[in-house]
């Protein structure tokens, strides 16, 4: 998809209505985190059919592709530096989303535009067509009949001992030694990646790479990592340089994140070949033309929509609470009521929001739906540089408080915030919020 070409999108709902088994056939589509209307975001609420066995099997979304203050701020074309490119999409059905998304209704979504182009040779010059390639990481759990299995009763988050990658389990990607961008996503449901690049035949090499995006978003400026932390719906575009490992090498990508259950990680990350081996890249095939960034790191893309003193000054301040109460999940002591608005910010104003866990070692994904967020601080500290990128996950660690300054802009309507482990969010992890007209 490019910028400033309007998509009308048709949902099937081909589901067997006469579905045994985990997860409902019902579907709301949301593309996460598109700058898109409430009526095409994929409110919990708007699943179709609205009756099981119902005869509305499909259901029309309008996404605009306009970038963020088109009507008003930055007309007619909105603010360049709010491009977003890594999108994806899942069902969002109240109560099922955990189920539904862990059988497999996700996808990508992905945005160009005139920096972000597609072909290395123009723009950014980011590596581009096959050298180019989105990952879904989700891990699963079979039973002993190599069925898929999904425990009911576990309302604390669910762990795999499977880890696929686009569907696949534990695959292998022949390459090139040249440049790739990799474009990578934690599907969930509730597990968090430390991801390395470890050579099992030199467990004491350091293989670093250039991570360029976080949550959609390319980073003011790229920045070199020997590893990177990604929470459940959190995306992350790296630059892996391939022609730097020596040809006939095989080199996985491996999760060090020590993790039991829905807790989320304890905070020890395990020695190199002693996690989860996710992906095995083989640099085995011939060498070919890399056109993509001549320059040596760091990359510079867009600039910081930073908020002025006068923005900040003049936002209003919220406060969500995150934390659990019996065996649900809760927001500002609220289990989700769709009817409940938990804030009402006006169009065309800037608000801070607080975001606080109180649930103990528990941690939480928190995503905001539609607007992009700029991470004003993390438990009274600056953000990373790469945290200080536009983002729409906050990892909220224990006892963590971040403060996130947002723009609200162009459409008006009804949007979620919830935890992103979704088994927390079908468990009421979840608060409505409208923008109101000025």
């Amino acid at each position: 998809m490019r910028y400033q070409e309007p998509v009308l999108v048709r949902t099937y709902n081909e589901l067997p209505q006469n579905h045994t088994g985990f997860g409902v056939p019902q579907l709301t589509t949301h593309l996460h985190n598109n700058h898109t209307p409430s009526e095409s975001d994929g409110f919990p609420m708007d699943f179709f059919p609205s009756a099981i066995g119902g005869t509305q099997l499909f259901y029309d979304q309008h996404y605009p592709m306009q970038l963020a203050g088109f009507s008003k701020q930055f007309t007619p074309f909105g603010d360049t530096r709010e491009s977003l490119s890594t999108l994806w999409y899942h069902d969002h059905r109240v109560d099922f989303t955990a189920q539904n998304v862990y059988k497999g209704l996700a996808g990508f979504f992905l945005v160009f535009n005139d920096k972000d182009t597609g072909d290395e040779t123009t723009g950014f010059r980011l590596p581009s067509g096959e050298f180019d390639i989105p990952m879904i990481f989700s891990d699963k759990v079979f039973d002993s009949n190599g069925k898929l299995f999904y425990d009911l009763f576990s309302f604390d988050g669910i762990i795999g001992d499977k880890f696929t990658v686009n569907g696949k389990i534990q695959p292998f990607l022949q390459v090139h030694p040249r440049k790739y961008r990799f474009r990578w996503l934690d599907g969930g449901p509730s597990r968090f990646y430390q991801l390395f690049l470890t050579d099992l035949n030199n467990l004491s090499r350091v293989i670093p790479f250039e991570q360029i995006a976080n949550d959609g978003n390319l980073l003011p400026l790229s920045v070199t990592v020997n590893s990177t932390l990604i929470a459940v719906a959190e995306r992350v575009d790296v630059v892996v340089d391939f022609s730097k490992i020596q040809p006939g090498t095989s080199v996985y990508l491996e999760n060090r994140a020590q993790q039991f259950d829905g807790r989320g990680p304890t905070g020890v990350v395990l020695p190199a070949g002693r996690g989860n081996l996710v992906l095995r890249f083989d640099v085995v095939l011939p060498p070919v033309a890399d056109n993509s960034l001549p320059q040596t790191p760091p990359y510079k893309f867009y600039d910081m929509p930073a908020p002025s003193a006068a923005e900040l000054s003049a936002a209003k301040t919220r406060s969500f609470t995150f934390d659990s109460s019996g065996d649900q999940w809760v927001v500002n002591n609220r289990l989700f009521d769709p009817n409940v608005v938990m804030a009402n910010p006006t169009e065309g104003t800037s608000e801070i929001w607080t975001l606080q866990n109180d649930g103990g070692d528990w941690q939480h994904p928190i995503h905001i739906h539609f607007e992009e967020f700029q991470m004003l601080s993390r438990n009274g500290r600056p953000p990373s540089a790469i945290e200080r990128g536009r983002k729409d996950v906050a990892r909220l660690g224990p006892d963590d408080q971040v403060k996130l300054f947002l723009r609200f802009r162009d459409f008006v309507g009804r949007y979620p915030i919830h935890c992103h482990n979704t088994v927390h969010e079908d468990h009421a992890m979840m608060a409505r919020w409208d923008i109101v007209p000025a």
